[in-house]
């Protein structure tokens, strides 16, 4: 059955009569269910990029936080890396004057600088042969057994000034007032601490050293020491006096090596700056196989010192 629909508009001019046909109102039924189409379609449109840009929103967020991380990571990398370049540049500085020092430490220790070698085995070089001397000038007579440093009657020929007549001074003769500090000059073992009569050198003391070594201390007032005692290097041993055949207040001292009297003065001037006169001036002791064995010892540290050569009789000095 046929409809048709009449659409009257009024104005002030009259009215005015539409009528719509069928293909007219299928026409309109067909554009109003487009743009329903359309705008549903639009508004699911909407709904779906406004999740999208909710999405996108987070992952922008997401990203601004890992671009703060970031940034806060490159000045934390940034500032890391400038403190390690100080400490870097502080190090080659450090380097530059260790390689100063060692260069004199390796001239002090007899050894020429080499700047081509690697520091750490120079280092390892003069560590070692400082050792070395250490450990000699620690096992035998160096250094003065006084603050003094004086000597006042050398060793050799001279007249002796009690007796009045040529003898041999076995030792040297060091100014020291009476209650004078003396001090061991090697480590050793206290073989003799007591009156000795025979030799005239009163209140005595005597250490035998590592290698055949032996230093007497004669003409002390005290004795602080006992015999059978260990002493290091440094160690009180007694005060000077003016016991036994003295004129006056001093301290007799003595450097022996298998029972042989040394010359005592290059053993004083003996250090760890002038380590070669004693070499160059005492050519009684057999050096070159005593410094090998020395250098065998240093080698080790751990490893107990040689057996000291059997000591002179107590009964003379």
């Amino acid at each position: 059955m046929r409809q048709d629909y009449s659409i009257t508009i009024s104005s002030h001019r009259g009215s005015q009569h539409f009528t719509l046909g069928q293909r007219t109102q299928r026409l309109i039924a067909g554009a109003t269910a487009g743009l329903a189409l359309a705008f549903i379609g639009g508004a699911l449109a909407i709904v779906l990029l406004s999740g999208r840009v909710g999405e996108l929103d987070r992952q922008v967020a997401g990203l601004s936080g890992d671009n703060q991380r970031i940034q806060a990571d490159n000045q934390r990398l940034t500032a890391e890396t400038g403190r390690l370049q100080d400490q870097l540049r502080e190090r080659r500085r450090e380097l530059a004057a260790l390689g100063g020092e060692l260069g004199r430490i390796e001239t002090l220790v007899g050894l020429q600088p080499n700047d081509e070698q690697p520091l750490a085995q120079r280092i390892d070089v003069a560590g070692r042969t400082a050792f070395q001397r250490q450990l000699m000038l620690r096992s035998i007579p160096s250094g003065f057994p006084v603050d003094s440093g004086l000597v006042t009657s050398r060793y050799g020929m001279r007249q002796h000034p009690i007796h009045e007549q040529e003898s041999l001074h076995g030792g040297v003769d060091l100014r020291a007032k009476r209650g004078t500090p003396i001090h061991a000059t090697a480590d050793g073992v206290v073989e003799w601490a007591a009156l000795h009569r025979d030799s005239g050198l009163g209140k005595m003391v005597k250490l035998v050293h590592n290698y055949g070594f032996s230093t007497i201390f004669g003409h002390l007032d005290e004795i602080a020491v006992e015999s059978g005692s260990y002493v290091k290097r440094g160690e009180l041993l007694g005060y000077s006096g003016n016991t036994g055949q003295s004129a006056a207040p001093h301290l007799h001292y003595e450097v022996r090596y298998l029972q042989r009297r040394l010359d005592p003065s290059p053993f004083l001037r003996w250090s760890l700056e002038e380590f070669d006169v004693l070499f160059s001036e005492e050519d009684r002791v057999q050096w070159e196989s005593l410094t090998e064995i020395v250098r065998t010892a240093a080698n080790v540290p751990e490893t107990p010192l040689l057996q000291q050569v059997q000591s002179l009789s107590a009964t003379s000095p």
